[in-house]
């Protein structure tokens, strides 16, 4: 992101934990999400609801939110590609 002359907003230690709750949260307040799983990337596109299945793509094997999450605007990018980066970010 510094390359990008970017700065976070807010950054949260990993020693808190961000659940279900957290991560229904931030997709109620997103129209597009973007989950990225190693070289997988799903994205959901929100007018109304946010799925179970949107919700549970954020959410770890310990049942909290994956990191990292950028949100940009209404997007939230969660997990780490590159690719995603680079375009949310361009």
């Amino acid at each position: 992101m510094g390359a990008h002359g970017l700065e976070p907003k807010k950054t949260i230690p990993a020693s808190r934990k961000l659940g279900r709750d957290d991560a229904a949260e931030l997709a109620a307040k997103a129209s597009k999400l973007i989950v990225a799983k190693g070289k997988k990337v799903k994205t959901f596109m929100f007018k109304n609801d946010r799925s179970d299945e949107a919700i549970d793509a954020m959410l770890g094997p310990t049942g909290n939110l994956r990191a990292p999450t950028l949100i940009c605007g209404r997007t939230v990018l969660v997990g780490f590609n590159e690719e995603e980066y680079r375009t949310l970010l361009a």
